[in-house]
C-alpha cells in the first residue's frame, strides 16, 4: 500500500467515524457524572483526593516544558515546529492538572469547562505530532491551529447547548475518542522517524486504563474499602500517559 492510499485511508476513517457520530442524537451531559464515588473532605479540602491526584499532570507537564525548553540539546527534533508542538504538549498538560483540581473542587458543569478545555489542547498537540511524524511533517504543522481550535470549540460548543437546554457532547467525544482510534493505526500503518514506539504504545495503554477506572469509579473504591476511588487512580493512569510522553522524547533516537 502506497502511502498515499494509507492516507486515504486515514481520512475514510475518519470521515466514517464523524458521519457515524452525526447521526446519532445530541447527548446532554448527565449530571450524575458529577457525583463521584469518594467526595472526603480532608484538610478543609473537599474531594481530596480527587483533587490531590491532579498534582501529577502538573509536575510532569513542568518537567516536560523544562525538558524541552531548558534541555534541548539533549533532544531529538527534526521537523521544524516540532518543539514548538512538544512544549504546547507538556504546558497542556500542566494545565490539565490546574484545571481538574479546580473542577473537583466543586464538580458542576461550569467548572467542567476548565477541566475538559486543557485536555483538548493535549489530545489535539499529540494527534498533529503524529501526523507530523508519521504522515507528513508539514500536514501535522498545519493542521495543528485547525485541531485545537476544533477542540476548544466542542467544549465552548457543549457549554453553549447546555446553556440552552440542548447539551450536545457529540463534537467533545470526537475529540476525545478519534485520536484514540486513529493514532493507533497511524502507528501500524505509516513507518516511524523516532525509535521509542514502546513509549508510544505505553501512552495509549494507560489512557485506555484510565477510562476503564474512570468507568468503574466506584467500583474500585468498594475493591478497595473505600481508601482510594476509580476515579482518582484515573488522574493517576492518565498523568502516567503523559510520563510515558516524556520518556519518549527525552529517549527516542532519529531512525535513518
Amino acid at each position: 500500500m502506497t502511502h498515499t492510499h494509507k492516507t486515504s485511508l486515514i481520512i475514510a476513517v475518519a470521515i466514517g467515524l464523524i458521519v457515524m457520530a452525526s447521526r446519532f442524537h445530541p447527548v446532554a451531559q448527565d449530571l450524575a457524572y458529577h457525583h463521584f464515588a469518594d467526595h472526603r473532605t480532608q484538610f478543609g479540602i473537599p474531594h481530596f483526593n480527587d483533587v490531590a491526584s491532579n498534582g501529577l499532570f502538573l509536575a510532569f507537564g513542568l518537567m516536560g516544558i523544562r525538558q524541552v525548553t531548558w534541555r534541548i540539546s539533549e533532544l531529538v527534533f527534526t521537523m521544524d515546529g516540532e518543539r514548538q508542538l512538544w512544549l504546547v504538549f507538556f504546558t497542556g498538560a500542566a494545565c490539565v492538572g490546574l484545571g481538574s483540581a479546580y473542577y473537583h473542587l466543586d464538580p458542576n458543569n461550569t467548572t467542567l469547562v476548565w477541566d475538559r478545555l486543557p485536555m483538548t489542547i493535549v489530545f489535539m498537540s499529540f494527534f498533529s505530532l503524529i501526523i507530523m511524524e508519521r504522515i507528513h511533517p508539514r500536514t501535522g504543522l498545519m493542521l495543528f491551529p485547525i485541531l485545537l481550535l476544533a477542540g476548544a470549540g466542542s467544549v465552548f460548543y457543549w457549554d453553549y447547548t447546555e446553556a440552552l437546554g440542548q447539551g450536545d457532547l457529540r463534537p467533545y467525544a470526537l475529540v476525545q475518542f478519534l485520536p484514540l482510534l486513529l493514532i493507533p493505526l497511524k502507528l501500524w500503518l505509516f513507518p516511524p522517524r523516532y525509535s521509542g514506539l514502546n513509549h508510544l504504545g505505553h501512552t495509549v495503554g494507560w489512557y485506555v486504563l484510565a477510562k476503564l477506572l474512570e468507568y468503574f469509579d466506584a467500583t474500585f473504591f468498594r475493591l478497595f474499602h473505600q481508601t482510594v476511588s476509580g476515579h482518582t487512580l484515573k488522574h493517576l493512569a492518565a498523568a502516567m500517559a503523559v510520563y510515558s510522553m516524556l520518556n519518549y522524547v527525552r529517549n527516542r533516537k532519529a531512525i535513518d
